[in-house]
């Protein structure tokens, strides 16, 4: 499939899926995922659940994640449920988001952390007391 094609592949509220995803186009994730994922854009719903790594250049997630998160440009809502580490170069956190773990920022590709800030339940206030310090890190009211 070209690059270029503007496509997106939904899995359903229905669809529960048991493995490795790997996509080139954007994913719409309302059903379930026992695996990792990859993809160039996520978008989660809020009844999703997905039990695996996410990596992804742009990720908006509204469900409960439990494994890492890497993504370029990362907005979690605040219906969502994150268990596991974010890697991120822009994020933001909607008031009443949980996330368990460590929020790192990404220097440069990616490939090294320049910073990492651990984050407990209630992440919303604590990233508020971080944000001036972090001019990547941005809370949504």
């Amino acid at each position: 499939m070209a690059k270029g094609n503007s496509t997106f592949s939904v899995i359903g509220t229905d669809v529960t899926i048991k493995g490795d995803i790997s996509a080139s186009v954007d994913l719409h994730v309302d059903g379930r995922v026992d695996g990792d994922i990859a993809c160039a854009s996520l978008v989660q719903g809020e009844e999703s659940v997905i039990e695996g790594a996410v990596k992804a250049e742009s990720a908006r997630l509204a469900g409960t994640v439990s494994g890492s998160i890497n993504a370029r440009e990362l907005t979690i809502l605040r219906t969502a449920k994150i268990d596991g580490d974010v890697h991120y170069d822009a994020l933001t956190i909607e008031q009443g988001a949980q996330v368990e773990g460590r929020l790192a920022f990404r220097s440069g590709g990616g490939t090294g952390l320049a910073s990492s800030k651990p984050i407990a339940n209630g992440a919303a206030a604590d990233a508020a007391a971080n944000a001036n310090s972090d001019p990547k890190l941005a809370l949504a009211t």
